[in-house]
């Protein structure tokens, strides 16, 4: 009964988009954001709409954000609309660009008159889309469906942006991005680690998280597991660091910050480890994070090309690293080969790694890292995406409705 009556609510959903489309025309100036399909406000959209309250045009453009929950605060005079309910449709149908982060509905056509720019969310390491050998059930029935499916959707981007030349290659293969621009600037979240880097603000955010001043931060944030699936399209946190033994060794000078990956959505009770872990869920914008580290700890997550730009200490934990090299995803180069940090398998390893840390033996690696996946962030990738949008919305399509 319940596949009945989402198969129908999915059919009324269509034909109402497809009316829309139909009976109202594209308005210039209107611009629509969301990232992480309304789950949260940040990453790459949200770097590109603060750019454009710090200029004061979103006193000149209808802007308008895409929440999951419309209860959301935000600066500026956007507009805010739930997501999948009529007003989005409507603003779907009639926007003159669309700046996400995600895939979108198939269902969603991109009219001829809209502009449509794909930011992504990361430097891939493991493999992406047309690249991608096997999917896990619950994402598609096989993995042609699945491979089908994407080029569709990338084949409505017009702009997608990359954060350096490597992975600019990868993406015109993964995603069958053929001749579109590919626009190479660095990642728009980034610019806040050029322009935001600074002790006071540090401070600040430090204060805010409620986090203590006296010690140093360590964040740990991995990625998702394509097998750590509840079968329905949830997935957990997976994690055999022994939290205990870090508290009882580290405790003392540092505090460990956990962030889950945007597609893990397990809420752990972190209340055993009061005061030295603190968790923090999709919603917490994590370029506000790295600022606060100390120190991060990932295992193949895009984090890494983020973070590096600080050039602070980077540690790897992989404790399944040939499991997920060779069963689950695959990488695009030599992880063991080009990590700009120590990699370890098991807690007590991890632990002497960040005790007995030294800067000056990586550093050689370090900056072979930062400049190939650095080379093109430098702060102001926001306000090239926003020039671009200044030069697109100017564009004449006929009378404007």
């Amino acid at each position: 009964m319940k596949k009945k009556i989402r198969t129908w609510v999915k059919n009324r959903t269509v034909a109402l988009y497809r009316l829309m489309v139909k009976v109202f025309s594209v308005r210039k100036r209107v611009i629509l954001f969301e990232s992480n399909l309304g789950r949260n406000y940040t990453g790459n959209p949200r770097a590109i709409y603060e750019e454009m309250v710090r200029r004061g045009l979103d006193q000149k453009y209808q802007c308008v954000w895409f929440f999951e929950n419309p209860s959301v605060k935000i600066p500026g005079d956007a507009k805010i609309v739930k997501r999948a309910r009529f007003a989005y449709l409507y603003y779907m149908a009639i926007g003159q660009v669309w700046v996400f982060d995600c895939r979108q509905p198939e269902f969603l056509i991109k009219r001829k008159e809209t502009h449509y720019i794909q930011t992504w969310h990361g430097t891939p390491l493991k493999r992406l889309a047309l690249d991608m050998e096997q999917i896990d059930a619950v994402v598609s029935d096989s993995i042609e469906e699945y491979h089908e499916a994407f080029k569709k959707n990338t084949e409505t981007w017009d702009y997608l942006i990359s954060q350096n030349e490597f992975s600019t290659k990868i993406f015109r293969r993964c995603f069958a991005f053929g001749k579109k621009p590919i626009l190479e600037i660095g990642y728009p979240r980034n610019d806040i680690l050029f322009r935001r880097n600074k002790l006071e603000y540090i401070k600040k955010l430090k204060k805010k998280y409620g986090l203590p001043l006296d010690k140093k931060v360590i964040l740990y944030a991995p990625t998702w597991r394509d097998d750590a699936s509840n079968g329905q399209g949830v997935y957990k946190f997976v994690s055999p660091l022994d939290f205990d033994m870090a508290r009882e060794e580290l405790g003392e000078e540092y505090v460990i910050l956990v962030k889950y990956h945007y597609l893990v959505a397990d809420r752990i009770d972190w209340s055993k480890y009061k005061g030295f872990v603190y968790s923090f869920d999709e919603k917490a914008d994590i370029s506000r994070l790295y600022l606060i580290a100390d120190m991060l700890i990932t295992d193949y997550s895009s984090v890494m090309f983020d973070y590096s730009i600080l050039k602070r200490p980077m540690l790897f934990f992989a404790y399944d690293l040939e499991n997920y090299k060779n069963n689950l995803r695959g990488f695009y180069f030599d992880f063991l080969e080009e990590a700009p940090g120590p990699i370890s398998k098991d807690t007590r390893h991890l632990l002497e790694d960040i005790k007995t840390y030294r800067s000056e033996e990586w550093h050689e690696k370090y900056e072979a890292f930062y400049k190939k996946y650095n080379h093109a962030d430098d702060g102001n990738a926001s306000g090239r995406v926003v020039d671009l949008m200044a030069e697109i919305t100017e564009e004449s399509y006929g009378e404007e409705t």
